[in-house]
């Protein structure tokens, strides 16, 4: 479904933003056995498919966290975690499945145990107050990075935090 099709059913589209502009993550909750859901993020619309379907759609530059889990009867038959950036259209972008047209894959973490491990990374952010979607995206790469090499990544600090904004701040 593209993004004109979800607003022209309904759900509201935000101001001044082309249609080709919006990325679109299809959720699923099928409990025990399909459970998509976004973790962090600020959503800019909403439609709902049905009772165990939705899209949610982010604006460029928008940063989530995104988490998809399966079973069967026998267990849990693959987890994944991703941290995105929505992109514009213009912009190049990964595929991920469930989100159209893709983003840019700032941490991508496959396993359980790796997804709790970043999970609880994000509560721990939480934790000192500030919004994991306001995270500075060097920081998810660095846990992206260090984790696929096997080592702890660096934990996240208000101090780290300030200096991400007057960075951010002072390129603007």
């Amino acid at each position: 479904m593209t993004g004109a099709a979800i607003h022209a059913r309904g759900a509201p589209r935000p101001a001044a933003l082309p249609p080709g502009d919006l990325t679109e993550v299809e959720l699923t909750w099928i409990e025990k056995r399909i459970e998509n859901w976004i973790r962090f993020g600020r959503e800019a619309g909403e439609q709902i498919l049905d009772r165990r379907r939705r899209v949610l759609c982010f604006a460029p530059g928008s940063v989530f966290g995104f988490v998809r889990w399966a079973a069967n009867d026998y267990g849990t038959t693959a987890s994944h975690l991703d941290v995105l950036r929505a992109t514009r259209a213009s912009e190049p972008l990964q595929t991920v499945p469930f989100v159209r047209p893709g983003g840019d894959i700032l941490l991508k973490v496959e396993g359980w145990p790796k997804v709790e491990r970043v999970l609880e990374m994000i509560d721990a952010i939480e934790a000192i107050g500030i919004d994991p979607s306001e995270v500075s995206p060097d920081h998810w790469r660095h846990v992206h990075n260090r984790m696929s090499a096997g080592e702890q990544p660096r934990s996240y600090t208000a101090e780290h935090h300030k200096a991400f904004l007057l960075r951010r701040r002072a390129g603007s």
